[in-house]
């Protein structure tokens, strides 16, 4: 019989758990300065860096945020977004905005082999935004993963 590794000795860890999050502003009001939209994805990698979360695109426009990251094996995507958005809303308002991000989020799982194609999408946020809302957007990211949507949920009455 060969033998077995201590299983308690070994630490490694390789986590690669692509996650593209999706939220919105309250109400998704277009809250967001646009000449503040590149700084804040400067501050958001910057949160995410403090935090050991590897922000690998953020973008967006005045309503709503996504962001691909790569979850620390230690925390939750949840806490992760947390995260993100408190120390983003503080830094949003005291820069002189009434600002609130909207309660909750999507998250959709990335393959790696997707990884490209979706921080391409992050990036080009106002392209898409030209033909469509970010309503119109969420319902199609939800029901592609293949999840129910209910739009009162989602979007309220």
């Amino acid at each position: 019989m060969p033998d077995l590794v201590d299983i308690g000795r070994v630490s490694h860890k390789y986590p690669n758990i692509l996650v593209h999050g999706v939220f919105s502003t309250k109400e998704r009001k277009d809250l967001i300065p646009m000449e503040m939209l590149p700084t804040l994805w400067k501050y958001l990698a910057g949160i995410a860096r403090n935090h050991g979360i590897d922000l690998l695109a953020a973008g967006g426009t005045q309503n709503h945020c996504h962001l691909l990251i790569v979850l620390p094996s230690d925390m939750t995507f949840a806490k992760a977004i947390q995260v993100l958005k408190a120390n983003s809303s503080r830094w949003i308002r005291e820069n002189g905005v009434a600002f609130a991000w909207q309660e909750g989020y999507g998250a959709f799982s990335v393959s790696s082999s997707s990884k490209a194609a979706v921080i391409d999408y992050i990036e080009h946020q106002a392209e898409h935004h030209r033909t469509r809302t970010f309503e119109q957007e969420f319902e199609v990211m939800v029901r592609n993963a293949d999840m129910r949507f209910d739009a009162v949920e989602a979007f309220g009455p």
